[in-house]
């Protein structure tokens, strides 16, 4: 199992590239895992479900992702993590929606150490927090398995410009806005965050 660190921003074609690698490697020769830690510059992903009428301004580029899901936004004070994981594994039966619930638990207990109250919602992906201005966005997830072997992942808003999100419907839905950490008045630095999501992730998803 390796952790990557990325303390600049990646290209997104750079990091779908090395996806790809290493997930054919895990597939074929038997390569170690990897959760991998970063930022992209300013940019807005589309996933396989995507609709055209979301995407209302494209101030930024725009790339085709491959993964689950409708249009995303990616940028600086955004954490990214993408996990690069073999489900037959870690799950004696392999269930991408048992894993879905994996990251969404990854992602509530990650944010209960800075007392936010991460919560699901049916229907709706990602997770949400209930502010005074009603229920927002703060985490979003977006997976592809290929031999049950999954990646992509999740992005949690650390502090990013949020009038970045006005250029998209993000992941589809128009009547929920979106929230920070930094929105919250949680002044978190990545560095605290990574060392959370390393210490949650094999409560959740379990040791290789």
């Amino acid at each position: 199992m390796e952790w990557r660190t990325s303390q600049i921003p990646v290209d997104y074609e750079t990091a779908l590239a090395v996806m790809e690698r290493r997930v054919g490697g895990i597939h074929e020769d038997g390569l170690d895992e990897l959760v991998w830690l970063l930022e992209h510059p300013p940019l807005y992903t589309a996933g396989t479900s995507a609709k055209v009428e979301d995407l209302l301004e494209p101030r930024f580029p725009v790339f085709d992702a491959g993964r689950g899901g409708q249009y995303t936004y990616h940028g600086p004070g955004q954490r990214i993590a993408y996990l690069m994981l073999n489900l037959k594994k870690r799950q004696q039966s392999p269930d991408i929606k048992k894993y879905i619930w994996q990251l969404e638990e990854w992602i509530i207990r990650t944010l209960a150490h800075f007392d936010v109250n991460g919560e699901r919602r049916e229907g709706r992906v990602g997770i949400w927090v209930v502010t005074p201005a009603g229920e927002k966005k703060i985490a979003a997830i977006g997976v592809r398995v290929r031999h049950w072997v999954a990646f992509h992942g999740i992005s949690i808003n650390v502090s990013p410009d949020l009038s970045h999100f006005d250029g998209i419907v993000p992941c589809g839905i128009s009547e929920h806005g979106v929230t920070s950490l930094h929105d919250l008045g949680k002044n978190v630095e990545f560095k605290k965050l990574d060392e959370v999501l390393k210490s949650e992730f094999a409560p959740v998803f379990g040791r290789s």
